[in-house]
């Protein structure tokens, strides 16, 4: 089998000296050889003269006109940005490449682009992103949060689970939960159910297949369907596969001929008589359908992790995405070969691909991974203790083939990521892409210390009496009220946590029991001391006087310009009647699309911009390991809430944020903890809202 990473020059016969950064690039193909060394390129523009002494004078004219850089850094020899062929419908001359920089929604424009989104046609600057590692090493906590951060800067990203579409085929799951509706959804609903048809009518004939049918364990471990024949001579040496001679629902053995599936509530009665004549049953998850010698099971992965690649690569060439993640344990080196190879045959070479491998050493974090599977869907209202068993079990059969990433994909150029430890540790290796760079810039940040995030609007303003927008004005009498009982309250949340935490680090070392969905993850922090606390407020009056109560020996008090509230350019200071009155076309424009308007004037924002100012502190609050809690204005509260809820779009720039809410979010490992309180101004205190649920604004 070969692998398309291969560099293109080597496929073409053709021969290059220089390091690999200067003979290929990841993504870019042939076109990139076509370029010069970053070296002679600088030389021809600058002059010979450049490392001369007459470099460092400044002042002095060079021979052709364009000066003398003032620095004595020495030209660099790094590889220029990633390119890719200009699209065939433009003239250009041969050779032509065009580059794959940034590309940022409101603050970049090309007319392949003018929008500053990933357009539908540049192929070159999209993103495949194939997760590698063991279960239970955190991949799919890794690819939720990572397509989370994505989304929110606006590159369209989707997570395609492998796993969730092998539950779905061997019928332990009615749908694929988060899905977005696809015209191909019922073509790949119509191959799963023909692969379970194939695995029932197998079972039901035979229990244990020829060994004529018995594969190589570096085949059986890949995606390939090539069927190995055992010579004559070793057919009765080979031992018997192990092979699902029982059918499991609900934990439970059952007779097949007795039961019946229930089938997902949105098939239509034509889908609902395929399902049942195909999936009597929902077949065995235990680890027997993880090992490798059990063939029935090793054809229906195959078949289901191959459709989901096609949904993956559906998504990036046909429906706009900009960064398709496929969530899988993809443990062998064969497995991960023939990704790429129908992923090039398919897309082509331009299409980036990056490995991210998610592995962990900390046997206590690894612990912690493995009791979240015991309320996975795998697992559901089994014993725990025999659950985890199975658990361990099936992750044994994995380790036997699995296949690190490293030397090999190092020889052969290709991009990718470990990660150890959901973060202690980051190797990163050919991410030249712009796509690639955020992604290792906010894996470098990952942090699973538990913490809680609070998030709330200053007190009542002057100008909030008065209805006008922007403006710098001080608390009015009822926001040094709320002032001051925000200041008690979280004092008070500060201290229950505490209990809370010291709590639950006393259950660490128990077996785990049902329901046990939460275990504490590893802490570097120790357990004896009080966890910081941060404040963080606009450099805005009406925010500063909101944390004015804080004690500062207490709490790190903090003001920061990215937390100021979005400025109306022209309309700051003004009421919404006034601007609908004065500037009616704007007024209507602003209510057509609030996530792209602009307001206009010297400085004027819009929702684009305080994404981008809110990026360090994204970051900043995922790296931290202390509580935090933000005091800011409805935009950037908006903007803030829609990255950790990880709203879609069209919901961020509408949310409804009034004065007098609370929220507190707290990391965990399978997500974000969401609560709500809201001032109570008869009790001076918090009201915790139980189902709280953001909703969308219909004003302004």
């Amino acid at each position: 089998m070969t692998c398309a990473s291969v560099p293109d020059h080597q496929r073409d016969g053709k021969k290059h000296s220089g390091t690999p950064s200067q003979s290929s690039q990841s993504g870019a193909g042939k076109e990139a050889n076509l370029m010069p060394p970053a070296k002679s390129l600088v030389g021809r523009a600058l002059g010979n003269e450049l490392h001369s002494s007459d470099a460092h004078k400044g002042s002095q004219a060079s021979k052709d006109g364009v000066g003398f850089a003032l620095t004595d850094t020495p030209v660099s020899t790094a590889p220029s940005s990633p390119q890719f062929p200009a699209n065939s419908s433009t003239p250009n001359l041969p050779g032509r490449v065009r580059a794959t920089t940034l590309d940022i929604p409101g603050l970049t424009k090309s007319k392949v682009s003018p929008d500053g989104r990933i357009a539908q046609r540049d192929v070159g600057s999209k993103l495949v992103i194939v997760m590698v590692g063991l279960p239970a090493r955190g991949k799919s906590y890794v690819t939720k949060k990572l397509a989370r951060y994505l989304n929110w800067l606006q590159h369209d990203t989707e997570i395609f689970n492998v796993g969730n579409r092998r539950r779905v085929a061997a019928g332990k799951s009615p749908s694929v939960a988060g899905r977005r509706p696809s015209h191909r959804a019922s073509v790949i609903h119509s191959e799963l159910v023909d692969s379970v048809r194939r695995l029932s009518v197998s079972v039901g004939t035979s229990n244990q297949p020829s060994h004529k049918d018995i594969r190589r364990p570096e085949v059986a471990s890949g995606l390939s369907n090539e069927v190995v024949s055992s010579p004559p001579e070793l057919e009765n040496q080979l031992p018997p596969p192990a092979c699902p001679t029982k059918i499991l629902v609900n934990g439970k053995e059952e007779d097949p001929s007795q039961s019946t599936i229930v089938p997902p509530f949105n098939a239509g009665l034509e889908d609902q008589d395929a399902i049942r004549e195909a999936s009597p049953e929902p077949i065995d998850q235990s680890a027997n359908f993880f090992d490798p010698q059990n063939q029935l099971a090793v054809k229906l992965r195959e078949q289901v992790a191959l459709d989901t690649l096609d949904e993956l690569l559906e998504y990036i060439l046909e429906q706009g995405g900009s960064v398709g993640i496929l969530d899988a344990t993809n443990s062998t080196m064969e497995r991960r070969k023939t990704i790429v190879d129908h992923i090039r045959k398919r897309a082509g070479t331009e299409l980036n691909i990056l490995f991210l491998e998610s592995s962990c050493v900390d046997q206590e974090l690894l612990e912690a991974n493995m009791r979240l599977k015991l309320s996975g869907p795998d697992y559901k209202d089994q014993d725990p203790v025999k659950a985890l068993a199975d658990f361990k079990q099936r992750v044994a059969l994995y380790e036997k083939s699995y296949v690190p990433l490293g030397e090999y994909e190092e020889k052969n150029n290709m991009a990718f990521i470990q990660m150890i430890d959901v973060g202690r540790k980051i190797v990163a290796h050919q991410t030249h892409g712009f796509l690639s760079s955020q992604v290792v810039y906010y894996l470098l940040n990952f942090n699973l210390s538990p913490r809680q995030i609070w998030i709330t609007r200053h007190g009542e303003s002057k100008d909030n009496q008065l209805g006008r927008i922007g403006g710098d004005s001080e608390l009015s009498e009822n926001g040094h009220r709320y002032a001051k009982a925000l200041t008690r309250f979280i004092d008070h949340q500060r201290r229950q946590w505490e209990l809370i935490q010291r709590q639950k680090e006393m259950l660490r070392h128990l077996p785990p029991r049902a329901g046990d969905s939460t275990p504490p993850n590893p802490s570097y922090i120790p357990c004896d001391r009080a966890r910081n606390y941060c404040v963080w407020s606009s450099m805005m009056q009406r925010s500063i006087q909101t944390v004015d109560y804080f004690n500062e020996d207490d709490y790190d008090v903090k003001q920061m310009k990215m937390l100021d509230e979005l400025y109306a350019g022209e309309m700051e200071g003004m009421t919404y009647d006034e601007i609908r009155e004065k500037f009616p076309e704007e007024y209507q424009a602003r209510r057509k699309n609030k996530l792209f308007y602009r307001y206009p004037g010297p400085g004027g924002e819009g929702y684009l911009d305080v994404i981008n100012r809110l990026r360090a502190v994204i970051i900043e609050m995922e790296r931290t390991t202390d509580h935090i809690l933000l005091v800011t204005h409805r935009s950037v509260a908006r903007v803030l809430l829609a990255y950790f809820r990880g709203l879609k779009r069209d919901e961020v720039a509408s949310l409804d944020v009034p004065l007098g809410m609370l929220y507190m979010l707290e990391p965990k490992p399978y997500g974000v903890e969401f609560k709500a309180y809201r001032y109570n101004a008869i009790t001076d205190w918090f009201d915790y809202i139980p189902d709280f649920k953001l909703q969308q604004s219909s004003v302004y």
